[in-house]
């Protein structure tokens, strides 16, 4: 089989992400924008690719932490319901580039941020936590990024969790997300588009050398800042095209 440039460009992106602990769907679309795919293969192809990367960190990281139902539950249940509508609406092929073009961009500043590393954490109100929740599970299943990559931050700003705990709360989030928006693409959509194996067992690959980095505390954040400015690259020329 012949492996194509953007079956590479994804096997690395998946290394960088899960070794940060993360899906990579950003990464991806990133990928796909500036391979030129169309947006019709783009939602669903990093929906799919975020499940199966997600699925092999939560499976390494939850040896090293332990989870907080506590808190993961609000967010979910505000979460899970807004996925899977978003999964099911259709945005203008145009419109998709542009909200994309956005995303991708405020990742990159994400990434350039260095992260809070404070011990202590607060109680945490589920008000807060659906909202939280819903507003970020939409945008997963409207675009196919999974939100863990917003959702980490967020968490440590707000001192809801430490920073290991955040780490597996974006996994279970990015993989409870992703499935819900990808079920309701396909009840929306009459088939899933065709191309993406490929994709998914070049990402899945490189999640099992990423998130093996990530379980030994091994990726260092000059990759977080190698990502930001990946993401910044796809993220204009989202806008642009």
């Amino acid at each position: 089989m012949i492996v194509s440039t953007l079956q590479l460009t994804i096997l690395l992106t998946a290394i960088l992400y899960s070794s940060v602990g993360h899906g990579g769907a950003s990464g991806y679309l990133a990928a796909m924008v500036l391979f030129g795919l169309d947006p019709e293969v783009m939602r669903p192809a990093a929906l799919v690719m975020n499940i199966g990367v997600s699925s092999l960190v939560l499976l390494r990281m939850s040896r090293t932490g332990t989870f907080d139902w506590g808190l993961f539950r609000p967010i979910a249940i505000g979460s899970i319901p807004a996925a899977a509508l978003g999964g099911a609406l259709h945005l203008d092929a145009e419109v998709y580039r542009d909200v994309m073009g956005g995303l991708l961009i405020l990742a990159a500043c994400l990434m350039f941020l260095r992260a809070r590393a404070d011990e202590y954490t607060v109680p945490v109100r589920s008000g807060a936590a659906l909202a939280v929740g819903a507003v970020l599970g939409l945008v997963s299943g409207l675009t196919g990024v999974g939100g863990g990559i917003y959702l980490s931050p967020l968490l440590l700003f707000l001192h809801w969790t430490d920073m290991r705990g955040s780490v597996v709360l974006a996994a279970m989030f990015i993989w409870v997300n992703s499935l819900a928006g990808l079920l309701g693409y396909m009840g929306a959509s009459a088939a899933m588009p065709e191309g993406m194996l490929p994709m998914l067992l070049a990402a899945m690959g490189g999640a099992l050398v990423g998130s093996e980095l990530a379980a030994r505390r091994l990726a260092p954040a000059g990759l977080r800042r190698l990502l930001g400015v990946v993401l910044l690259i796809a993220g204009g020329h989202s806008l642009l095209a």
